[in-house]
């Protein structure tokens, strides 16, 4: 191994132990975001609007126009979006990095060295995954119901120096799944 590839080998197993603990903290996020959605759909189910979030904080702020509600349905959604989007590949680094320990305890005849490394490995990316997808389902299930609220405020107090209800909807739809 020449310099540099020595120098790449020793940069990589420095981002290990960050990119662990960034996945620990996703996992927890996308529990504690589960645990939301489970709470906010046992309110829906009691009630049709369950907690509306929106008609809420549109109460906070009456003189809001449509872009500041979008602008906070895409804060309600952001994070997990990043978590489902970023997850993925930082579990692929995490799996990555600990491959190239685990070949050279192979080529050594190491096989508990390789085993452990290659536990790191696929622990990290079920992680990952398992964060991915449970941010991603709680994200589109949020946007759906924010979007049905956002829709219903528009309808029922539309403003003549915006969109209308539907296009403002649409809008923010479009915005949030492709932005």
């Amino acid at each position: 191994m020449n310099a540099i590839e020595a120098l790449l080998f020793e940069i990589s197993k420095f981002f290990l132990t960050p990119v662990l603990l960034l996945l620990v903290a996703m996992f927890i996020y996308a529990l504690f975001a589960l645990g939301q959605l489970l709470v906010e759909a046992a309110l829906r189910a009691r009630r049709p609007h369950g907690s509306a979030p929106l008609h809420g904080w549109r109460q906070r702020h009456p003189r809001a126009g449509v872009d500041a509600l979008e602008l906070h349905v895409l804060r309600q959604l952001e994070w997990q979006r990043i978590i489902s989007r970023v997850a993925p590949m930082l579990g692929l680094v995490a799996t990555m990095i600990p491959m190239g320990p685990a070949l050279v305890a192979v080529a050594a005849g190491n096989t508990q060295g390789m085993a452990q490394n290659l536990v790191v490995a696929f622990s990290a990316v079920i992680i990952a995954l398992l964060s991915a997808a449970m941010t991603f389902v709680v994200q589109n299930l949020r946007r759906r119901w924010l979007l049905e609220e956002l829709n219903a405020i528009l309808t029922a107090d539309p403003q003549p120096h915006h969109p209308t209800a539907a296009s403002a909807a649409q809008h923010v739809g479009a915005g949030v799944s492709h932005g």
